[in-house]
């Protein structure tokens, strides 16, 4: 499997969405997965499930694009999220279920899941191209 192809101009927050800003800490595009560093301000900066814990702490989804040190909104949370791009439902694919991915800012089939990864739960797909956003963070590395 690989990441899902976000089309940043897709990207939307539903009616009900709780939202969050504040600074980029680097280029993000729309529909990116971000973290705060905490070591940064808490500058918002690209969250990637194998590259650190910190990193692995995602607080939400990038609506917008910015530049390193422009304001930025986040979606934290959003029971009709449209990520931009096209989701499967498909038990047998082992999809449905949405992570963070081991790219940075990306979002991967739960399928994608490996060893050396934290698990972060980003959210279950409603349809082709809605999801039910509510991140659920893992605290261990998988193992092999």
């Amino acid at each position: 499997m690989s990441d899902v192809s976000i089309t940043a101009a897709n990207v939307l927050a539903g009616s009900n969405a709780k939202k969050a800003t504040g600074t980029a800490g680097a280029t993000i595009t729309a529909g990116q997965v971000v973290y705060a560093d905490g070591s940064d301000s808490g500058k918002f900066k690209l969250a990637d499930a194998n590259a650190s814990a910190a990193t692995a702490n995602p607080v939400g989804v990038a609506l917008h694009g910015a530049a390193s040190g422009q304001p930025l909104t986040i979606v934290i949370e959003d029971d009709d999220f449209t990520p931009g791009g096209t989701l499967s439902l498909s038990a047998a694919a082992d999809d449905g279920v949405y992570v963070l991915s081991g790219t940075a800012g990306g979002i991967a089939p739960v399928g994608d899941l490996a060893s050396g990864w934290y698990p972060v739960i980003l959210g279950v797909a409603k349809s082709a191209s809605k999801m039910n956003l509510k991140i659920v963070r893992g605290t261990a590395a998988l193992t092999a």
